[in-house]
């Protein structure tokens, strides 16, 4: 898997190649300072994967990850590396697209485990942690003004609901009594219906529409 960092601190850059390094099947492929940076290095490198800080000179992540995800045909998973979790920063580099987010304390393991996961497809959800962000961040009020809610059928609201509770979909599959791949189909049908690129992007939807509760 090709990955690339951006962080405008040196010392997490190489901190972060040493750790991702150190597994056979993972390569840090190029590094950037600023988004200004990491926007043309990512079209260049075409990675799998981009650790992309927050809060950076120039460009900051969030417009870098806006510009990455808006101009790229098959751009890359983005995973937002931050220090403080319950940041309006997060929030929006998550609804512009960022695959989830990982806090620069994190213990190695978090890092390569969140590496792989994002590579493959999947989303990192805390939500827990989302949650609070949208509790603090979301503009969505009470009740669910969203047009897309009332074409949800009602498995599929059951099936929003439980992916903003971080759920896999074989997890999903256990809980509903219901085959992996009837999860899948309605993943993708809270996907399109929301209008969402990921997982990730349907449960900010949910909640800034107000579909889910952010107390």
């Amino acid at each position: 898997m090709r990955i690339v960092i951006a962080d405008d601190e040196r010392m997490v850059r190489t901190a972060l190649r040493v750790i991702l390094e150190a597994e056979p099947d993972l390569v840090v492929v190029g590094e950037a300072a600023t988004g200004a940076e990491a926007v043309p290095l990512v079209r260049s490198l075409a990675p799998d994967v981009v650790l992309m800080d927050v809060r950076m000179p120039e460009i900051d992540g969030i417009r870098a990850t806006e510009q990455i995800l808006s101009t790229l045909a098959e751009p890359p998973r983005i995973v937002v590396v931050t220090t403080f979790e319950n940041d309006a920063y997060v929030y929006d580099a998550l609804r512009a697209g960022a695959a989830g987010f990982l806090l620069k304390r994190a213990e190695p393991e978090e890092l390569i485990g969140a590496v792989r996961l994002v590579a493959r497809g999947d989303s990192l959800l805390f939500p827990a942690a989302v949650r609070a962000l949208a509790a603090s961040h979301a503009p969505g009020g009470r009740g669910c003004a969203a047009p897309w809610a009332a074409r949800l059928t009602d498995r599929e609201a059951g099936v929003l609901r439980l992916m903003a509770t971080g759920l896999s979909n074989q997890e999903m599959s256990e809980r509903l009594g219901v085959g992996p791949q009837t999860i899948k189909t309605h993943v993708a049908a809270v996907l399109s219906k929301t209008g969402s690129r990921d997982r990730t992007q349907a449960v900010i939807a949910a909640y800034e529409g107000g579909f889910m509760k952010k107390d």
